[in-house]
């Protein structure tokens, strides 16, 4: 998994067809997905309820790409040897899930993945000051999480604010919440390379007619390079 800074669309399988996972997911990769996004909801750190390791096991055979798990969960700790052995590529654990992010995200590096830590909406940027050294991946939210197909929360000052803290680290800014053709050039040009996108890629296509889940993927690639 190379680092690099171009910008990759990662479609979120929480807006895909549960009872055919396996098939959307190489369906949207050979349509153009850089990534695959997979949110972990426990019903407790966020109002809601997914799936766990086996379901992301179960996908990682399906998945070509990049392997990029979301977990909002809490606490996270005691699952991260089980994700790893899942398959995760990237693992990301929300600042706000526990009181020691720091030796989180040692775990997850200790079990050969790329740790990522995610801010909700109301954490501000420098929550995670002392720990970038630690990390891959920074998640901006730009939703409250818990729910797919929620409105856009702007949140281009943090981007820009992490950006600048980040300065020559090889960290991604990924941004999950509200990304789309309008939204994705504001959280681009404000220093993020990795969009998470759900409802916008998903939306108007299928397994059986998977063409518009291209159509959707160029349309946000191409808003960021206008």
């Amino acid at each position: 998994m190379p680092f690099d800074r171009s910008i990759k669309i990662a479609p979120s399988i929480l807006a895909a067809d549960f009872a055919n996972f396996g098939a959307e997911v190489r369906a949207v990769e050979a349509q153009g997905a850089d990534w695959i996004h997979i949110d972990v909801m426990d019903g407790h750190f966020v109002p809601n309820l997914t799936f766990g390791p086996p379901m992301v096991k179960a996908l990682r055979k399906h998945v070509s790409t990049v392997m990029d798990v979301h977990l909002m969960i809490s606490p996270v700790d005691a699952y991260i040897d089980a994700y790893a052995d899942a398959g995760a590529d990237v693992l990301t654990a929300h600042v706000e899930a526990g009181p020691h992010i720091h030796r989180t995200l040692q775990a997850i590096r200790g079990a050969g993945m790329k740790a990522g830590v995610a801010l909700n909406p109301g954490t501000p940027a420098s929550s995670i000051a002392h720990v970038l050294d630690m990390c891959d991946l920074v998640c901006v939210m730009t939703v409250n999480p818990g729910f797919g197909g929620q409105s856009f929360i702007d949140m281009t000052s943090k981007i820009d604010t992490l950006r600048k803290m980040i300065g020559d680290r090889e960290v991604h800014i990924e941004i999950d919440g509200g990304v789309d053709a309008k939204t994705a050039p504001l959280v681009a040009r404000a220093g993020a390379d990795v969009l998470v996108a759900g409802s916008a890629v998903f939306r108007g296509g299928s397994v059986d007619d998977p063409a518009p889940y291209g159509e959707n993927i160029r349309a946000i690639r191409a808003s960021v390079e206008a």
